[in-house]
């Protein structure tokens, strides 16, 4: 029986060819739309996962209270040797190490630019802590040696994207806040200008560059020991800096996160942006449903001498019912099928061309199965809730009224 009524639907919406494209693109504009920008939004938040686990996954970051990681300007409050020293005699932890930063004016042939400038440990264990966050290793040159001076590794675009008037190349000198440094490495392109623009240099030469009488560090990041949860360790990292800096529990001028923390508050603001987004997108769904709604009034309108003849010889308005709410569904299906199909070229697009354009890892599209399911679940409901009312009125026509029609 239903499947009479399919063959009997699909039929109709046949004979009205044009009529049901034009209902339905509404509803594979909305799908599109939605299957795109979800899409696009899990795969950038697997892809920061997997990045913030590969790299923070035994790691803890502390920093003054009120900055973010990446934040431009001075610090309110600088974290001491002392600090980092109190960590280190922490016996869950296997390494620490203090990192430096300023934006500072960079100079090559009177073209000047202002980036960051980063510090690097003289400590080899410290300074693999600091590269295995930076994720990203030398592309041409080399890295510095920890005991030399007067040299710098810079970032991926001095030697890609013209940062001054020509691309540098090994060997070419920077003037950096006033003093000249050789350029010893470049690194591999990360994906973001913050990191692409960046200039290391040894914390020997940070300091004398910056008149540095004592260390003070922006940000500490302690690496723990293996099978040791970072989050356990944190409690006991806030408390032996208390008692170094002599605060009061609650009035704490610095602030302890695992990259577990900072990964969950990315993900809460990828979420309400992610919802935002999708809920505008909605608005062209609603739009197709209205079409849909349209579309079968006057289809109702159309065959309503058809509907007198199917009363005529026995059929009954749950049959009528059925046969207009299963239009109304196809209608929807097919719209959010095609949408589907819309969406995922879209999202792969946006994926090429930020693999291949742009150079970033980061725009990735996802396509988890309740994705695929939900919006086509979705656009079939919102076609049958549109048929609804239409289909109601066609089921409630009386048979003599509806012969009489013209």
């Amino acid at each position: 029986m239903i499947k009479d009524y399919v063959q009997y639907s699909v039929k109709n919406i046949s004979n009205r060819r044009m009529r049901s494209w034009l209902t339905m693109i509404g509803i594979f504009i909305g799908i599109a739309a939605v299957v795109s920008l979800v899409s696009l939004g899990q795969g950038l938040q697997q892809a920061v996962l997997d990045q913030f686990m590969g790299l923070g996954a035994d790691k803890i970051i502390i920093q003054p209270k009120g900055v973010g990681l990446g934040s431009i300007g001075t610090n309110p409050t600088q974290l001491t040797d002392t600090d980092l020293k109190k960590i280190r005699s922490i016996p869950s932890i296997k390494e620490v190490a203090g990192e430096m930063y300023k934006v500072t004016a960079i100079e090559y042939n009177n073209k000047q630019v202002v980036y960051f400038v980063f510090s690097l440990p003289r400590d080899t264990r410290q300074r693999e802590v600091i590269t295995q966050l930076q994720d990203s290793t030398i592309e041409a040159g080399r890295a510095l040696k920890p005991d030399e001076k007067g040299k710098v590794v810079v970032g991926y675009r001095y030697n890609h994207d013209k940062v001054f008037d020509k691309n540098l190349k090994l060997g070419d000198k920077l003037i950096v806040n006033g003093k000249e440094f050789e350029i010893a490495g470049f690194m591999e392109k990360i994906g973001s200008e913050y990191d692409d623009t960046a200039v290391y240099m040894n914390e020997d030469d940070y300091t004398t560059l910056f008149s540095i009488d004592t260390k003070s560090y922006d940000y500490i990041y302690a690496q723990v020991e293996d099978n040791v949860e970072p989050k356990q360790v944190v409690p006991t990292i806030e408390r032996e800096l208390r008692k170094s800096r002599n605060l009061d529990k609650g009035n704490e001028d610095f602030e302890v996160q695992t990259f577990d923390e900072l990964l969950q508050s990315y993900l809460t603001i990828f979420g309400i942006i992610q919802a935002v987004v999708v809920g505008i997108a909605a608005i062209s769904l609603l739009v197709g449903g209205i079409g849909i709604m349209n579309t079968m009034y006057t289809s109702v309108l159309e065959r309503t001498k058809e509907i007198g003849v199917m009363k005529a010889i026995g059929a009954k308005n749950s049959d009528i019912l059925t046969i207009f709410i299963i239009e109304s569904g196809i209608l929807g299906f097919v719209g959010g099928l095609i949408g589907i199909i819309i969406g995922a070229g879209i999202s792969k697009t946006v994926e090429f061309i930020g693999t291949q354009v742009i150079g970033s890892a980061l725009l990735k599209a996802a396509f988890p199965m309740w994705l695929i399911f939900g919006a086509l679940a979705f656009s079939t409901i919102v076609g049958i809730l549109s048929g609804l009312l239409p289909a109601k009125q066609a089921s409630s026509l009386k048979p003599v009224d509806a012969l009489r029609y013209e």
